[in-house]
C-alpha cells in the first residue's frame, strides 16, 4: 500500500498496529515522529542504545539491554525481544516474536525471521551435584556475517559463527558454525548445498541409485555371507592378506555385521558368544590377547598389536550383545610421564598406522574404564599430547615416509581420531590442514586401485574426510565427489554369499564385508543419503560420539 493510498484509508490508531507487525512499511515521517524520538531517547538511556538516523524500533518492541548498535536502515518490530549486549548493521531486520539475547552481533543485511531464537549465552549444567540455576552462565557470543537470512522458528546457539551469505532454513538448529553462501537445514542443521549450486545433480542422482541397490543386496545376503565363515570352532575367514585363519575379530566382525541391520547372527548361542569374549580378557592389565594366536615373545602385552586392537573389536562386541568387559583396562591407566613416555615411544616417523592403532587402543580403553568402572586423568594427559604434537602444516600426527609418501600418517590420522577425538565427541585441532593432506594422498595414490583398492586405505580416507567436514566446509565438493566414487563402485565389488573383498584381488571375507558396509555408511553420511542405505555401523565404525558427559 503506498503512503498517500495508507494515509487517507487509515487511521493513526491503525497505522500504529500495523507497524507493529509490518514493520517495513515505516516511512521517514514514522522514524522522525514524536513517539519514536521519545523511544530512541528512552533507549538511548536505559538500554545503551546507539542508532543510525534512518534506524527504527517498533513500539511494542521489548529492548532490554546494556548496549545495543543499530546501523542505517535497520528495524525491530513489534513483540520481539532483544536483551544483553546485541549489535546490528545496516539494513538488518528483527521480525515478530523473534528473541535475541546475550551477547549477538550481526553484519550488515541481516534478516531474521519471526520466532526465530538466537541465544548468545548458556547455562551451566556440568556439575551433576548443583542445581542448573545456581550453576554460572557463559557466553561466548554469537557472529552473524553480512547478507545472511535466518527463517522462522530456527535457533541458533552460543558460540556459533554464521558466515556471510549463508541461509538458515525454517525450524533449524544451529549448533556449529555455517560455512559462508551454505544453505543449511534440519535439527541439528547440515548443509543442503552452497547458494548458486543447482538443488540436484545427476551425479548424486547415480550415487543415490546405488547406494540403495547395494543396500538391498547386503540387506538380503548378509546371513548367507556370515554362514559361509561359520564353523563349529568359530569363524574362518580371510583376513587383510587374503588368507583364512581362525581369529576372534571374525566372530567379533560377523557379530558387527548384523547388529548393523538391526539383527544378530543366526544360530549364535548369545550367552555362550559373551561368555567366550569376556574369558580372553586379561585380568591383570585388562587387554585382549588372542587365543588363536600364541603371544610375541620378549613382548610386554601393551606392545601387543593385536590385543590393543581387541579391546576395540572384543570391547565394541560385548556393548552390541548388551555386555561389556569384566575387567577394568588398567594397562592405560598410568600416570602422565608414563603415558607420555608410551606415546613418544610409538613408531611415528616409520609406521605413523601403528603409532594411531596404539592411541586408538588406549583412547578406547579409556572409553570402557570410563563407562563401565572407574578412570583418572589419563584422557587429559593423552589429549593434551596429542593437541601439543599434531603437524601444524598437514593437520596429522606422524611423518611421510619415502616409499609411500601421507598414507602412514593419514591411515594413522583414522585410527587416532576415531578412538579419541571422534568417539568422544571433540573437534580435531585442525580439520582444514588434514583434508588438504587426506586428499593429497588420495590424488597422489590415483584414487587407489587394484590391490591398493583397499576397505583400510579407502576408510582411512573417507571417515577422516566425513570427521573434518563436520568442522569445516573447506574443500567439500572434492570430499563429495570421492564419497560418490565410492558408492558408484560398491554394487560390481559385492560377491554373492561371500559379500565384500577386503581388497579387490582377493576372495570376500568378514573383515571386508564389515569394512565396506561401514565405508558406504560413511559416504553415504557425507552425501546426505543415510535413509537410503539399511546398515548403521553399530561397534567399531559407529559414528556417534559416546554419550558419557565427559
Amino acid at each position: 500500500m503506498s503512503e498517500a493510498r495508507r494515509t487517507l484509508s487509515e487511521a493513526p490508531e491503525e497505522h500504529e498496529v500495523r507497524l507493529q507487525f509490518l514493520t517495513w512499511e515505516r516511512t521517514p515521517a514514522d522514524i522522525d515522529s514524536p513517539p519514536h524520538r521519545a523511544r530512541r531517547e528512552k533507549l538511548a538511556r536505559d538500554a545503551g542504545a546507539s542508532m543510525a538516523d534512518t534506524a527504527y524500533v517498533a513500539a511494542e518492541a521489548r529492548i532490554f539491554t546494556d548496549r545495543l548498535v543499530m546501523g542505517e536502515r535497520s528495524w525491530i518490530a513489534g513483540h520481539a525481544l532483544v536483551r544483553g549486549d546485541v549489535e546490528f548493521g545496516a539494513h538488518c531486520t528483527v521480525n515478530p516474536y523473534a528473541c535475541i539475547s546475550g551477547k549477538v552481533v550481526c553484519g550488515d543485511g541481516v534478516r531474521i525471521a519471526s520466532l526465530v531464537s538466537i541465544v548468545g549465552f548458556n547455562h551451566g549444567f556440568e556439575d551433576p551435584d548443583r542445581p542448573i540455576h545456581t550453576q554460572p552462565h557463559e557466553a561466548r557470543g554469537i557472529t552473524i556475517e553480512d547478507d545472511v537470512w535466518i527463517g522462522a522458528n530456527a535457533v541458533v546457539v552460543d558460540g556459533v559463527t554464521i558466515g556471510r551469505g549463508a541461509v538458515i532454513a525454517a525450524g533449524a538448529v544451529v549448533t556449529k558454525d555455517v560455512p559462508e553462501m551454505t544453505i543449511v537445514a534440519g535439527v541439528p542443521a547440515k548443509i543442503v548445498r552452497r547458494r548458486g549450486e543447482p538443488t540436484s545433480r545427476p551425479r548424486r542422482s547415480a550415487a543415490e541409485t546405488a547406494i540403495e541397490k547395494i543396500g538391498r543386496t547386503a540387506a538380503a545376503e548378509w546371513p548367507a555371507v556370515l554362514a559361509k565363515y561359520r564353523t563349529a570352532e568359530g569363524y574362518l575367514s580371510p583376513e587383510a592378506d587374503g588368507t583364512a585363519r581362525m581369529n576372534t575379530r571374525h566372530l567379533c566382525d560377523a557379530i558387527e555385521i548384523a547388529a548393523g541391520f538391526d539383527a544378530q547372527p543366526e544360530h549364535l548361542d548369545i550367552r555362550k558368544a559373551i561368555v567366550h569374549l569376556q574369558s580372553i580378557q586379561d585380568s591383570a592389565t585388562g587387554l585382549f590377547p588372542d587365543p588363536y594366536r600364541l603371544p610375541e615373545q620378549g613382548k610386554a602385552l601393551h606392545e601387543d598389536g593385536l590385543a590393543l586392537y581387541n579391546v576395540l573389536a572384543v570391547g565394541y562386541a560385548l556393548e552390541v550383545l548388551g555386555a561389556r568387559p569384566l575387567h577394568p583396562i588398567s594397562a592405560v591407566e598410568i600416570d602422565a610421564p608414563a603415558l607420555c613416555a608410551w606415546l613418544e615411544s610409538l613408531p611415528w616417523k616409520t609406521h605413523a598406522w601403528s603409532a594411531g592403532a596404539h592411541v586408538d587402543a588406549i583412547a578406547t580403553a579409556l572409553y570402557f574404564n570410563a563407562r563401565y568402572f572407574t578412570t583418572g586423568r589419563a584422557r587429559e594427559v593423552l589429549f593434551g599430547w596429542l593437541a601439543m604434537n599434531v603437524d601444524r602444516a598437514t593437520g596429522l600426527w606422524g611423518s611421510p615416509t619415502t616409499g609411500e609418501g601421507l598414507l602412514q600418517p593419514v591411515n594413522g590420522f583414522y585410527r587416532l581420531t576415531r578412538g579419541a577425538y571422534a568417539q568422544f565427541g571433540l573437534p580435531v585441532p585442525r580439520p582444514e590442514a588434514a583434508i588438504e593432506s587426506v586428499l593429497a594422498n588420495y590424488r597422489n595414490h590415483g584414487g587407489f586401485s587394484g590391490v591398493t583398492y583397499t576397505a583400510c586405505n579407502l576408510l582411512d580416507t573417507i571417515h577422516p574426510l566425513w570427521l573434518c567436514l563436520k568442522q569445516t566446509d573447506h574443500r567439500r565438493g572434492e570430499a563429495e565427489a570421492i564419497a560418490e566414487a565410492i558408492i558408484l563402485r560398491a554394487p560390481e565389488r559385492w560377491r554373492p554369499g561371500e559379500g565384500f573383498p577386503f581388497a579387490d584381488s582377493q576372495p570376500g571375507s568378514l573383515q571386508g564385508t564389515e569394512m565396506w558396509l561401514s565405508v558406504l555408511h560413511l559416504a553415504a553420511d557425507l552425501l546426505g543419503l543415510t535413509e537410503a542405505f539399511p546398515f548403521v555401523p553399530k561397534g567399531v565404525h559407529r559414528t556417534r560420539p559416546v554419550g558419557l558427559g565427559l
